[in-house]
Formats: C-alpha cells, structure tokens, sequence
C-alpha cells in the first residue's frame, strides 16, 4: 500500500486497518484494500451496509452462510477469514487478500498447456475434497471465483452459495437451485434433488475444460439450448488434447450423477496423479465458544456474536428479543476497564435502589431491591480502544440501562466508508 492510500492510524477503521483504494464493488457490498496497522500485512475488507440488506433474506442468508462456512475452512487454497468487525450500520469482513486476481482473467488470454492446467486442477480438487470431507459443498465454482495468489497457487473464493451436509435433506439430496449456468451440472436442470459433492465434481469438470480448450464445453447464446446441451452432455474435446485428459473429461462430464468420477477416484486418475502431492498444513482448530468459569479473553465481533455451538450469526443483522429479556449489543470507544468504571458509577447513582453484583472481572449483574436481576452486562476487549457491551434487560425493567447506564457508554467508532 502506498502511502497515498494510507490513512492516519487515528482515523483507522477500529484503530486496526487503514483503508485504501477501491478493489471491486458489487450489489450489496464493497471491498477494499487495507492495512494491518499492527503488523502491516495487507488484507481485503468487505464493507456491507446493513440498509442494502432490508427485506432480502436470501442475501442475508448468504452472507451468514459465507461467514459461517469460511470460519470452519483452514487449508492453504482457500481465502482465508481473519475477523468480522460491526457497528450498528456496517459489517466488516476482514479477508486474506489475493494479489494475482481472477484465474478467470488469466484464462481469458488464451488456453493454458497440459502441465499447468493439472497444477491447477490438482490444487483445485485437494481443496474441494478438504470441503467434502468436512461437510462443506460450494456449489458455484467457476474461474471467477478461483483466485491466484503472488505465488500463482489457487485459491478458491466466494462461498456464499455454498450449502452444509446439515441441509441435506431426508432422501440425501440437496434441493436448492443454484450455481452459474455454464457450470450448472445437469441433475440441477432436472430439478430432482442433487448430490452437493457430485455437482462439484462437475463444475471442476467444466473447470479443467475451460483451462485446456480455452472455451467452455456447453455454450450457446440461447440460454435453454444451452441447457439442453448441459442435459444431453453434448460436447466435442478439442483435438490438441492428450486422449488421457480426454478420458478424464469424459469421467467429469458425465451426465450421471451416479456414474461420475469420485472424488478419489480423480486423484488415482493417471493424467491428474502425475506428480501429484496432497498439500501439507496445519489445520486450525476454531473454537468460537466462551466459558463461564474462564477468565474473559480479547475477542472480535465475530466470536462475540458467535457464542453457541451452531454459530448464530443474527447478531450481525438484527437484535435478539425473546418473551423474558431483552438482548443488545453495542461498540464503545473504551476499553474494557472503563466500561466497568462507568457502570459502578451509574450504579452507585441508584445506591438504594440497585444492588451491583460483580460476575467476573467484565461482567455485572444490577439487581433490584426485591433481588430480581435487573440488568445483566458482559464487556469483551474489541482492540485497544474500542469494546462490545452485551446487556440483557428484563422485558420492561430496561429504564436503568437506556436511561442511566447507555447514555455513558454510547459512543460510534469513527470509520467511514
């Protein structure tokens, strides 16, 4: 980042990025590129204004679906999620930035040899077999959604179509249609319900066909004759191909699901296992859970609203209310400590009317004089400067907390966007 794009470490985004220049814009969402004040690695910033998502359940559905799945992901040809930032009016989504770009735009220049399209798809099918077998089927990949890193390794992108083993239904099939056209497998088309691992492999097919020939297998201006070729499995290999990649195209591009290659099948293909070598890592154990009797630990928005053990992420989106309390979360511009110097404060404002009881060291209960607890709070260090407030009131008994205690605290970061 030059240091044209850079902005004062005051005004950063929650005093830990610096926002620069505009990578790409879409309909809900922009990205940025940005800087890790602390350690000065670059990253990509997704900002989402939670006006754009009013009335659009799938959008936000996708968007918790994305968040959710990459949390899950640590493999070295995936885009890594580092954190999940949140005001009252914008997401952050803090992502691995990718500097080569779209696979898409490299293709588009021309075919690429044999020897380069199996580095490829060999790095392609470890990552999307690592998926399958955690459970996690993309359902749209594309070369748009293949990134290359500064190395040229694949890195794959863009999960929000992405669907868990959790959604499978009681026949063992997906139901949901999805996916790009091209790409689409033909069991999508017939609207029977799919396998999520099956219409992968396919789409991998139409993948390793585009960086070989340098076109797609199944294209046609009108949009149900392309379909219809889809369906019927109608294409031609080009003639420069090897007749092993040939055999191996017609394994992906089978138009029977229960026919097409396997997922290990492929890598003991004799075209794809040519120098192939599985990618060594460690794998992160994510742990967004929170226990009572530990001490508070230094969390981002994302373990914050991510306590349970499903990950629920409508935190992110909307308050939680329920018939016995009242839940809401806010940031603060202070840290921890002075949160809690300011909730004494207000308590002792009420001293005879409200007994403060400490839970932990950033957490209080403020009971009434009946002993009813009034007021449960809990702080979590954010960064350096900035904290979340999670407070629970009893439905009608939240005067002390938007009267008393919120007016104390209430303070937006400053970031713009």
């Amino acid at each position: 980042m030059t240091a044209a794009m850079a902005v004062s470490s005051e005004s950063a985004l929650f005093q830990k990025y610096e926002l620069g220049r505009l990578l790409g814009c879409g309909a809900f969402a922009k990205v940025y590129l940005a800087r890790d004040v602390a350690t000065g690695q670059d990253v990509a910033i997704k900002v989402i204004h939670k006006s754009r998502l009013k009335n659009d359940a799938n959008l936000i559905a996708n968007i918790k679906r994305e968040i959710s799945i990459m949390s899950k992901l640590s493999h070295p040809h995936t885009v890594r999620l580092f954190e999940v930032l949140a005001t009252r009016n914008i997401i952050y989504i803090v992502l691995e930035y990718v500097r080569g770009g779209e696979l898409f735009a490299k293709v588009a220049k021309g075919r690429f040899s044999e020897p380069l399209c199996r580095k490829y798809f060999q790095q392609l099918i470890a990552v999307v077999s690592y998926c399958h077998s955690r459970g996690i089927y993309h359902r749209d990949l594309k070369p748009e959604n293949l990134l290359l890193d500064e190395k040229e390794n694949l890195k794959v992108s863009d999960f929000g179509l992405s669907a868990l083993r959790e959604q499978v239904h009681a026949d063992g099939l997906l139901h949901t249609l999805c996916g790009t056209p091209a790409y689409v497998a033909p069991e999508i088309l017939a609207k029977r319900g799919y396998d999520g691992a099956k219409i992968d492999v396919w789409s991998c097919g139409v993948i390793l066909f585009v960086l070989a020939a340098g076109y797609l297998p199944f294209n046609d201006p009108n949009l149900m004759n392309m379909y219809r070729k889809i369906y019927k499995g109608e294409f031609r290999c080009p003639k420069w191909m090897s007749p092993s990649l040939k055999r191996l195209l017609s394994r992906l591009l089978d138009t029977n699901p229960n026919t097409r290659i396997t997922m290990d099948e492929i890598k003991r293909d004799p075209w794809f296992a040519k120098g192939y070598k599985n990618a060594k890592f460690q794998e992160i154990d994510y742990n967004f859970g929170f226990a009572e009797d530990k001490r508070p630990v230094d969390l981002n928005a994302f373990d914050i609203i991510s306590f349970s053990s499903g990950l629920d992420l409508s935190g992110l989106f909307q308050e939680k209310h329920t018939s016995f309390e009242d839940v809401e979360r806010l940031t603060v511009e202070e840290p921890p400590e002075k949160v809690m110097e300011k909730v004494v404060e207000a308590a002792k404002a009420e001293e005879g009317r409200v007994n403060l009881r400490k839970k932990k060291e950033w957490g209080v209960e403020l009971e009434g004089q009946n002993g009813n607890i009034l007021v449960g709070m809990e702080v979590y260090r954010l960064s350096e400067r900035f904290a979340v407030v999670e407070v629970k009131t009893k439905s009608g008994e939240s005067r002390l907390w938007k009267d008393k205690i919120r007016p104390l605290l209430l303070q937006e970061p400053n970031v713009s966007c």
